[in-house]
């Protein structure tokens, strides 16, 4: 079968690659669309360290295929969104609603997939760039057929991450202020998280102005060329001279971060979505964290998967949540490497793999 690996060179198409069959409570999906998020890019790049080989890709959505033992959620032939979170169940972290945390779904990928000889990684335990892959049953996601997979592929990362970060993590109010800054793939979905969680003022920050049409359509009630003024951050202040209520870094710059953390009001939070590369370290002016400010990291959008996955979905249905706009263009995952390219130079606010 066909997907996407990296070997710690460069990343390939190939055609022969193989997948195990599902275990008891695993769940084999016959992937119809998946998105091309930048963690993919990190891998290749070395911003996110990762094990080779590797089968890419981890925002997908497909048909069920086949499924293990005890599974009784799902069954071949539903539709399914999925996550990246193959989280135990079990700890207390999941008992606590927390299944970010689960220490067994952080840095323990398994190896379902042969090509010849050789044993490959899974990544994020989901693998989405194969035309089939084995997953945690808990996260695939059961979703009405009505919904495009295209569409669909796009919960599983972005929109969790970003719409989550916003209602779970930040926890928006009526009323609040937001700045986005980084209008890509997780920045439109703080966009619309804001929108969604009613706040008032949003205010999107990017160096490409073209990207002003689609961050109002989101949800941005402001735009600011970054490329245009030399100071993005007074210009902020011009929209709200106190600062913001919550301050969204989606670039994974630690200037960008320190930046976020200028433009708060008294009470204001940070919280911190891009990836800057492991060893980053970022500073801030210690004497104004006293104003009841905060820095908060976020795990994919403090997600629980089941949950959200099945409420972004009903919200879509309802006309509330964008999904169809934030596909920008669809590729045959031969054309893998124009995708990244794209992906890579902001061309694109998601880009979307098939396998037709």
């Amino acid at each position: 079968m066909r997907g996407v690996i990296f070997d710690g060179e460069q990343p390939r198409v190939v055609d022969d690659l193989e997948v195990r069959d599902p275990g008891p409570g695993e769940v084999l999906v016959g992937i119809r669309a998946a998105g091309l998020c930048h963690s993919d890019l990190s891998v290749i790049d070395g911003t996110i360290p990762f094990p080779v080989p590797v089968v890419l890709g981890h925002e997908g959505a497909g048909v069920v295929e086949a499924v293990g033992a005890g599974v009784g959620h799902v069954a071949p032939g539903d539709h399914v969104a999925l996550s990246t979170l193959a989280n135990c169940g079990a700890c207390a972290e999941c008992d606590r609603g927390r299944p970010t945390m689960c220490r067994k779904a952080i840095g323990m990928p398994g190896k379902p997939f042969r090509r010849g000889g050789t044993e490959l990684f899974n990544f994020a335990s989901n693998s989405a760039f194969a035309e089939r892959t084995v997953v945690k049953a808990v996260q695939a996601v059961k979703i009405a057929e009505d919904i495009p997979l295209t569409s669909a592929a796009l919960i599983g990362c972005g929109v969790l991450t970003g719409v989550g970060a916003v209602l779970n993590r930040a926890k928006v109010d009526r009323g609040d202020s937001v700045v986005v800054i980084g209008a890509g793939g997780i920045g439109l979905n703080v966009l619309q998280g804001a929108r969604i969680a009613g706040a008032s003022t949003i205010v999107a920050v990017d160096a490409n102005p073209a990207k002003e049409t689609v961050a109002r359509q989101f949800g941005a009630t402001h735009f600011i060329d970054a490329s245009a003024t030399g100071d993005s951050a007074k210009a902020v202040k011009e929209i709200l001279p106190t600062g913001a209520d919550h301050a969204f870094e989606c670039v994974g710059s630690t200037r960008l971060i320190r930046q976020a953390i200028d433009l708060l009001d008294r009470h204001g939070q940070a919280v911190l979505l891009g990836v800057p590369p492991a060893t980053a370290e970022a500073s801030f002016l210690v004497s104004s964290m006293y104003l009841d400010k905060s820095i908060l990291g976020c795990r994919y959008g403090s997600a629980r998967p089941q949950r959200d996955i099945a409420l972004y979905a009903r919200l879509y249905r309802e006309g509330r949540l964008l999904l169809d706009e934030l596909v920008t263009r669809t590729y045959p995952v031969e054309d893998f490497a124009k995708a990244a390219d794209d992906a890579h130079h902001g061309r694109v606010a998601r880009g979307v793999l098939t396998f037709g």
